[in-house]
């Protein structure tokens, strides 16, 4: 069966209150867009170095939403499977974790792992990711990669013409200001922004849906104003959980 291309861009919840009932249900909604009983999941987290804790951790929390076929892709030190390119097109999700986006795209294009990725989403695997993971489909975007001043990002994998912020909320989260002001000033091109547990659901190349694991939430398309400011366009998120 021939599926579109999808793709879930998340912000995960970075602070989430004592007693959230929703860790992990990001996982859920990419499991979901795959529209299987039994999907195959493929956790890749290159951007924490392939910590062994997150991976057991990502594990335990996406077998508890149902039956899935579970793997992960280790890079460290060496591919954990003998064809990379056949594992990734035989899922029906891969997931990216969070972490960094710099040193992400760098081993992934070493492993040509830029190229295979792209066919996984163009023979419609479903392609997802928090922070870095949503980062990297992207055009560019604002990352802590290289330290806590935040730097612009403009080498992201491009499946997505659109600059991205993650983590964008209001009060005293940097990230916000600072994709603004990369947006106003050319340095990163037009893009959306999503608030903590929101994610980007897009199909092919066009936003679809914005969904959330918190109620009032959103995301903000954002873009120069050509004066040197930006405009900028609340989406309100569905909440999506299970």
């Amino acid at each position: 069966m021939i599926r579109e291309p999808q793709i879930l861009a998340c912000s995960g919840v970075l602070f989430p209150p004592p007693g959230f009932p929703h860790v992990g249900v990001q996982i859920w909604q990419a499991r979901q867009l795959a529209g299987v009983r039994k999907p195959r999941m493929c956790l890749i987290a290159t951007a924490v170095g392939d910590s062994r804790e997150h991976i057991d951790g990502w594990r335990a929390r996406a077998a508890s939403f149902g039956d899935t076929d579970l793997s992960f892709l280790q890079l460290f030190t060496q591919p954990n499977v003998p064809d990379v390119r056949a594992h990734l097109l035989a899922q029906d999700v891969i997931f990216v974790s969070g972490g960094s986006v710099v040193n992400l795209l760098a081993v992934w294009r070493a492993h040509r792992l830029d190229e295979i990725l792209r066919e996984c989403w163009e023979k419609g695997v479903v392609l997802a990711g928090q922070s870095a993971g949503s980062l990297c489909w992207h055009a560019g975007g604002v990352t802590d990669s290289f330290g806590d001043g935040l730097d612009a990002l403009s080498d992201g994998l491009n499946f997505l013409p659109f600059s991205n912020g993650v983590h964008d909320d209001l009060g005293d989260q940097p990230r916000r200001a600072r994709f603004r002001d990369f947006v106003a000033n050319g340095t990163l091109r037009a893009g959306y922004a999503t608030e903590d547990g929101v994610a980007l659901h897009y199909v092919g190349t066009e936003l679809h849906e914005v969904v959330s694991v918190l109620p009032d939430r959103n995301a903000w398309f954002v873009e120069t104003d050509g004066e040197g400011g930006i405009r900028e366009k609340a989406l309100p998120a569905r909440c999506w959980v299970p």
